[in-house]
């Protein structure tokens, strides 16, 4: 028999901010439109000031006593603090982990691919998990493992910080690298940097 969906069924969130007529208790703190402090007020003198000046009256300060209101057109202020929140989300950098696989044997091309792409990653901002994979007798020579994770830090000239040392797991052995402040200051750069309208228009192929 098929599954029955599940819904969620609560009911959803809704704005708990405490506003005008909501606003139950006797007396508050009153802030002005422009930030100018009016001290202690009965809420019915609040809310008749905020009228008067077509605001609202808004509860800033819930656990204040008595609570701090503030004068303040709401709908305004609500949608300013989303966007903030956006933009805040938006900027907020958001790290991956990748991983590249390499053999203790491997050949200088592939090895120089592999270095390529791990180069990618971390000028992207990501971290990058070095996973040297071990087969028979070679998980003898833990030390091989070791020496080409060396080298690979090390041929990476810097861009690199050692997050977590090479460590062996059964027939593996991982080292977890980080973005160096040079690799993320390089691909902040790379960013920044103005498109060469006259190199695109050279690299664009001649019609035949």
């Amino acid at each position: 028999m098929p599954v029955p969906r599940r819904f969620d069924r609560r009911p959803p969130e809704r704005d708990t901010t405490r506003i005008n007529e909501r606003i139950r208790v006797p007396q508050v703190r009153l802030i002005g439109a422009d930030g100018e402090q009016l001290g202690i007020v009965d809420t019915s003198e609040a809310l008749r000031r905020a009228q008067a000046a077509d605001l609202d009256l808004v509860e800033v300060a819930p656990n204040s006593k008595p609570p701090v209101t503030r004068m303040l057109d709401y709908s305004k202020y609500k949608y300013e603090q989303e966007q903030k929140q956006k933009a805040a989300r938006k900027h907020q950098q958001q790290v991956n982990i990748r991983e590249i696989k390499l053999r203790p044997k491997i050949a200088e091309n592939d090895y120089n691919t592999k270095k390529g792409h791990v180069e990618r990653f971390l000028k992207h901002g990501d971290k990058v998990k070095i996973t040297i994979m071990f087969r028979g007798r070679e998980q003898a020579h833990p030390e091989r493992g070791r020496d080409l994770l060396q080298k690979l830090f090390e041929d990476l000239g810097g861009m690199a910080t050692i997050e977590s040392a090479p460590l062996q797991e059964g027939r593996n052995m991982s080292m977890l690298l980080a973005p160096s402040k040079e690799a993320r200051a390089e691909s902040a750069a790379e960013s920044a940097a103005p498109v060469d309208a006259e190199a695109t228009a050279d690299s664009t192929p001649a019609e035949a």
